[in-house]
C-alpha cells in the first residue's frame, strides 16, 4: 500500500472577506503539522484530505502507513499479535510521520491516548478534536465492519466505554470541531476558523 499523501485539487479562489484565508493560514503555520484526532467513524480522513486540499498541504493517514509499514492490515496486527503491539508500531509510525512536517495527518481513535504521541504532535504543530456524538459514531461505524476494538458483542456498549474513556483525553487538543451530519467541507471551514483563532492567540511563533 501506498502514502496516503494524494490530494484533490487546491481550491485556488480567493475566500469571501469575512471568511479565514486558507493561503495566509498557510504561511503562518510554516513548518507544523496538523495532526486531527478523534474516535473512529468522527471522519478524520475525509475531512482531512478536504482540509488539506483547501491548504494545498500533503494528506497522510496513519492507519494506512502503520499497515503499510506491518504489510497487513490492521484488523490482522490486532488478530495475530494483538493491541499492545499494534500501539507500539502505531507510535512509532506516528513519531516517524510527524517528521515530515507541514502536512495534515488524520490519526487512528486510540493514538492520542498514548502520552509519548500526545507530545510529539505538540512539538510537531496542532492537534484538531473532531469531536462527534455517540449516535453518529454508531451510525458510521456500523457501515463498516473492519474495526478491531468493535468485534463481537455488543457495539454501542463497547462504543460507549471507548467514548466515556477517551473523550477527557481528546479534550487536551488544541482545538475542537463538532463532527456531525453536515457537508464536510463545512466542518473543514470551521476547521479553518479555528486554526485562524488559535494563530492569532499567539501561536504565530516561527518554526
Amino acid at each position: 500500500m501506498t502514502s496516503q499523501n494524494v490530494n484533490p485539487p487546491a481550491n485556488r479562489h480567493p475566500p469571501a472577506s469575512d471568511e479565514p484565508d486558507p493561503r495566509a493560514i498557510r504561511a503562518r503555520l510554516g513548518a507544523r503539522t496538523i495532526s486531527l484526532i478523534g474516535m473512529m467513524g468522527a471522519g478524520k480522513s475525509s475531512v482531512g484530505r478536504r482540509l488539506a486540499a483547501r491548504l494545498d498541504l500533503p494528506f497522510v493517514d496513519a492507519d494506512a502507513e502503520i499497515e503499510a509499514a506491518a504489510g497487513c492490515s490492521i484488523a490482522d496486527i490486532f488478530k495475530l499479535h494483538g493491541e499492545e503491539h499494534f500501539r507500539d508500531g502505531e507510535r512509532k509510525v506516528i513519531a516517524r510521520l510527524l517528521g515530515d512536517s507541514p502536512q495534515v495527518l488524520a490519526t487512528g481513535g486510540g493514538a492520542w491516548m498514548t502520552p509519548e504521541t500526545r507530545g510529539n504532535i505538540a512539538a510537531a504543530g496542532v492537534s484538531v478534536w473532531l469531536n462527534a456524538d455517540l449516535d453518529i459514531l454508531l451510525r458510521r461505524v456500523r457501515r463498516r465492519e473492519h474495526r478491531p476494538l468493535l468485534k463481537d458483542g455488543d457495539i454501542e456498549a463497547k462504543l460507549r466505554g471507548l467514548v466515556d474513556l477517551r473523550y477527557p483525553v481528546y479534550a487536551q487538543a488544541d482545538i475542537t470541531v463538532r463532527s456531525r451530519d453536515v457537508p464536510h467541507d463545512l466542518v473543514v471551514d470551521e476547521i479553518l476558523a479555528e486554526l485562524d483563532c488559535w494563530l492569532e492567540a499567539g501561536q504565530d511563533a516561527a518554526t
